[in-house]
């Protein structure tokens, strides 16, 4: 006997609802940033506000200092504690069957086996949506989109305001750069002494990035740079299913390769000729605590002049950052 409309529609939602903590860990385990993340306990839910609040410390505390004896000691206030601002971001994809399907597909089993392959082509999309929105500059779609990590490392920090917080006037807010595109960035003779150098300057005692995600190019040049007893793999980045070796203690992730760009996604993958040196105790991913690959509402939508029915998979959140100075951008000829 074949099922009647709302019951099939209730497969369409529940099968959703069911795959929607799954679709969020692939999400996050189908990147390399958001994987180190998680493993570190950066991914930070919010639950609410006009803006995605980053805390951060840009002073050290004036009233630090020597004294003997009796001497006073200064108390007064010390603001030392800000934080940058980011805007929320939302991204959507919605599953659509028609009447027709319906209809043709109406024994339960089918209704799962349709509904299986279009959630299956849904979280793939979503995953390289959000996977591009992570190496974006937040530009595209009018500004909708994810702000990524060309407006978080921009090859110029000065140019613009990031988290509201303009670098051209706060020094303590630049990333560093290391802008090989009219050098030999990519001879394997060289990059590495040109790697020391940004390396040593993104490090404050035990301050120090731990993650470098490079394109194919960048990351070719690094390989032919080592010799064979060099090449030390990371066993906990091999084991997430991510290509890496190390510099010094950082894993160097290749992140280009075969990626298939879309007009909604963009490329997922790094920029040509680019690696980011990224310490990640100062980055976050912060999705919303109720719109984190979740239905979008639990009710049934039909189109007013269409025979279909539509559920939404949405997220709303972005990529945060909480110590810029930390961060560095190596570019070269890609």
């Amino acid at each position: 006997m074949a099922f009647a409309n709302t019951n099939i529609s209730d497969i369409l939602a529940t099968t959703i609802e069911s795959r929607t903590r799954r679709l969020a860990d692939n999400v996050t385990n189908n990147n390399a940033i958001l994987s180190r993340l998680s493993a570190r306990g950066k991914v930070k839910n919010f639950s609410g506000g006009s803006k995605i609040l980053q805390e951060l410390t840009f002073a050290e505390n004036q009233n630090a200092g020597w004294y003997s004896g009796y001497d006073l000691l200064p108390v007064g206030v010390s603001d030392v504690i800000s934080a940058a601002e980011y805007d929320i971001k939302q991204a959507a994809v919605p599953v659509v069957i028609s009447g027709l399907e319906q209809l043709q597909n109406s024994g339960r089993e089918q209704m799962i086996d349709l509904m299986e392959g279009r959630m299956s082509v849904a979280e793939s999309t979503m995953a390289n949506l959000i996977t591009g929105g992570l190496y974006s500059d937040g530009t595209a779609a009018g500004g909708k989109e994810l702000s990524g990590l060309e407006a978080a490392l921009p090859v110029d920090p000065t140019a613009a305001p990031y988290g509201g917080i303009d670098g051209a006037t706060f020094t303590f807010w630049q990333n560093r750069v290391s802008d090989q595109t009219a050098a030999a960035g990519l001879d394997a003779t060289q990059i590495q002494g040109f790697w020391n150098l940004l390396y040593s300057q993104l490090c404050r005692g035990m301050d120090k990035p731990d993650l470098i995600l490079a394109d194919s190019t960048v990351w070719n040049t690094y390989i032919a740079s080592l010799q064979a007893q060099q090449r030390f793999s990371n066993t906990n980045s091999a084991d997430a299913g991510f290509t890496s070796v190390k510099f010094f203690t950082s894993d160097v992730v290749l992140d280009g390769g075969i990626y298939f760009p879309s007009a909604a996604s963009g490329a997922t993958g790094a920029p040509a000729g680019t690696a980011f040196f990224l310490n990640t105790n100062y980055l976050f991913y912060r999705p919303h605590s109720a719109r984190n690959m979740v239905p979008l509402s639990p009710n049934r939508r039909y189109a007013t002049n269409q025979d279909a029915e539509v559920q939404i998979i949405a997220w709303a959140g972005n990529l945060t950052v909480s110590g810029r100075r930390f961060q560095g951008r190596y570019d070269a000829n890609g």
